[in-house]
């Protein structure tokens, strides 16, 4: 196989049919007709499943994977990539925000530079100007804070060697942000510039945008604790000294400290502190546990492949990680 193309399914229906139409367009264009298009239903409510497996029924070139739920895009992504069998892997969004004919540019600079990935970038973030600022101030955060470096304004289109896809989905992570695991998996890799179309309302609300950067930080960066332990024990230093000047004033001055004012601001400030500290700590001790689990990330219910079910075969239970077998 030469090509793969991979794409989620949640709230698609709208735009499996088109999507799928050009998908195959672009890889004929490149590799002719040997390439397969993979498609993971991600627990979608609508009637995406249903559409996207009469197409498979209707074309032997594309493959319905059903997860049992709702998993989270990031890890379907990863489902999808661990099926995928073709030479170069083309990773993207189905709702035609992103354009299925980037694959010839992102093929073409593949090429020409010998590189493992080719990924999409914009120019500018896109939305409105709070979602702009949050933008910003998310990498700005995270380039403080994090161990690794992101590309900003990354889209999820990508074309991906063999090599790097497999090297890509050997990581045992539960809890991640696949962008993070795009960076840290390495590789020759290099950015395309791309015009992303804005087609439908986003699923992602502010409170689960919070709780992905939250949880990107608290599973990638160990500097966070460093600064925990940095700030410690700078404020024993500074109490240390406090007290120094306070003794030593009262042995040859004989001012005494009185007031409770100071006492107060300084047990809110420090237990203020101390919870801080805890729920930081909280955070990372929660992700250990969800590590140590080993649970699958993902639960298959279905394979669809020309209009039959295959789930549960041996070839299919070996090809990916993400189906209980391992993780």
């Amino acid at each position: 196989m030469k090509l793969s193309i991979v794409s989620t399914l949640y709230r698609s229906e709208s735009y499996i049919d088109q999507f799928c139409d050009r998908a195959a367009a672009a890889a004929r264009r490149l590799v002719g007709d040997d390439f397969e298009i993979i498609l993971v239903n991600d627990g979608s409510p609508d009637r995406s499943l249903e559409l996207a497996v009469q197409r498979s029924a209707a074309d032997r070139h594309v493959t319905v994977i059903d997860l049992s739920r709702n998993f989270g895009h990031h890890k379907a992504i990863m489902t999808g990539l661990a099926h995928a069998t073709g030479d170069r892997v083309f990773l993207i969004d189905s709702d035609l925000e992103e354009e299925p004919e980037w694959l010839h540019s992102f093929a073409s600079q593949m090429s020409e530079r010998r590189l493992d990935v080719v990924y999409g970038v914009q120019e500018s973030r896109r939305g409105g100007a709070f979602e702009r600022w949050t933008g910003a101030l998310f990498f700005s955060i995270n380039d403080a804070l994090s161990d690794f470096r992101l590309p900003r304004n990354l889209v999820i289109a990508r074309l991906m060697t063999r090599a790097y896809v497999a090297a890509l989905v050997s990581h045992q992570d539960h809890e991640f942000i696949i962008a993070h695991l795009f960076q840290l998996t390495g590789f020759r890799q290099e950015q395309q510039v791309v015009v992303k179309h804005s087609l439908s309302p986003t699923t992602y609300s502010i409170s689960r945008r919070i709780q992905m950067a939250v949880r990107y930080l608290m599973t990638t960066s160990t500097r966070i604790l460093y600064l925990v332990l940095y700030f410690g024990l700078s404020v024993s230093i500074v109490s240390v000294l406090a007290i120094f000047f306070y003794v030593l004033r009262y042995v040859f001055y004989g001012i005494g400290v009185s007031g409770f004012t100071s006492i107060i601001v300084s047990i809110w400030f420090f237990g203020g502190m101390t919870m801080l500290v805890l729920g930081v700590l909280s955070v990372y001790i929660a992700n250990i546990l969800s590590e140590t689990k080993r649970r699958p990330y993902t639960i298959i219910r279905d394979i669809h492949r020309g209009g039959q079910s295959i789930v549960g075969t041996p070839q299919d239970r070996s090809s990916s990680r993400t189906e209980g077998v391992s993780d």
